[in-house]
């Protein structure tokens, strides 16, 4: 997939990439007890009714699911966290699949420092044996990894942060890599690379995969909004696109749509990727309809106005979620009564024709006899 991404975020995220992360080195041994059954995501056909705005009006009929949030690296319950559940809703038009993930909070903004600000991942599963645990549980270290030792056990990442991204501006498009999201690959944490790079005995080049992606990110809470009317009318929209979206603020930092720091509000990441890409490189996970994948998000938050680790991210579960792509074979309501009427008027039509058709034949082959009357009884 083609991405934009800031150049800070480039240096800042992209160094982690490319360094060994001893954050994610764990003690003892882990446990995790998931119910596999509630642990699922359901994206309908639903085309046409998704707009990416950082607005998540167009949500609100969507089915989501909702997941605890606990640590990563240490699931246990009495370090969920604290300010509510996020909400995962995901639906797929044929050519694309969108996700929201909406969770409570209060507002925090550090403006250029991306971990002070809030930030959120989706992962993939893309080889057969990559794991959630240790992001795709590849056992070589950082010196021999390689798509040839490290082979099925790919995951797909998408990491967002708002740290450096200009509230109003769109982000993204072409071959342009500049903006606060970042498209990556990983057969562990210690093997994290951006799409298109990757160790030198790859030989990886190009960055050029197809496809497209987009985000927005909108927050609940603006002073500068007087009513309930003006909160959904007026999103606030910190976005990422490949596409043409809105753009309801100015570019200055006194029209800034960010909130006071502290106050109550909601989260909303808007997320848009192909169901398929031009991927060669087993960097992209490529999504099947009517089939089920492996998917996980991540979430950090600067708890008590401390910058967070990469590692100390909160997830919605401590083993993989089912994403189900379902199959778009089944009508609408409207759509189905709309079917029923021009199918009862063409066997209307069909039957009237039909009829017609009888008629006029019998009337032609209907032997056409006179009466013969001889000239002399005349």
């Amino acid at each position: 997939m083609v991405v934009r991404f800031l150049l800070l975020a480039f240096l800042v995220f992209g160094f982690g990439l490319t360094r060994r992360v001893n954050s994610h080195e764990e003690s003892g041994e882990r446990s995790c007890v998931s119910n596999s059954e509630e642990m699922h995501i359901q994206a309908d056909f639903k085309p046409g009714i998704i707009t990416l705005d950082g607005c998540a009006n167009d949500w609100e009929d969507i089915d989501g699911s909702e997941f605890s949030l606990r640590p990563a690296l240490d699931p246990d319950e009495d370090h969920e966290y604290k300010d509510g559940k996020m909400t995962v809703k995901a639906l797929h038009d044929g050519n694309n699949v969108f996700f929201l993930l909406q969770v409570d909070g209060n507002y925090v903004y550090s403006k250029g420092d991306i971990k002070k600000c809030p930030s959120v991942a989706l992962m993939f599963q893309i080889g057969d044996n990559a794991t959630y645990h240790n992001m795709g549980g590849c056992k070589e270290q950082k010196g021999s990894c390689t798509n040839k030792t490290c082979k099925g056990h790919e995951v797909d990442l998408m990491h967002f942060v708002i740290g450096n991204a200009i509230p109003g501006r769109l982000y993204g498009g072409g071959d342009n890599s500049f903006g606060p999201l970042v498209d990556a690959y990983a057969w562990n944490p210690h093997c994290r690379y951006l799409n298109g790079m990757g160790p030198s005995v790859d030989r990886i080049t190009g960055k050029e995969h197809g496809g497209t992606v987009a985000l927005q990110i909108s927050q609940g809470l603006n002073p500068k909004l007087k009513s309930t009317e003006d909160l959904n009318t007026s999103p606030l929209v910190l976005s990422t696109s490949l596409s043409v979206g809105l753009s309801v603020f100015g570019f200055v930092e006194e029209d800034s749509p960010y909130s006071k720091g502290g106050e109550k509000g909601t989260y909303y990441f808007e997320f848009a990727r192909p169901l398929r890409t031009m991927d060669r490189l087993q960097q992209d996970v490529q999504f099947t309809i009517d089939w089920s994948s492996k998917m996980s998000v991540a979430f950090w938050y600067p708890v008590d106005g401390k910058q967070w680790v990469g590692s100390g991210h909160y997830t919605i579960n401590c083993d993989w979620a089912s994403l189900d792509i379902a199959c778009g074979s089944v009508l609408t309501d409207a759509s189905r009564s709309g079917w029923d009427m021009a199918s009862a008027f063409a066997l209307l039509f069909s039957v009237a024709a039909l009829c017609i058709a009888i008629f006029v034949s019998y009337h032609v082959s209907r032997p056409n006899t006179v009466k013969f009357a001889p000239v002399e009884n005349l």
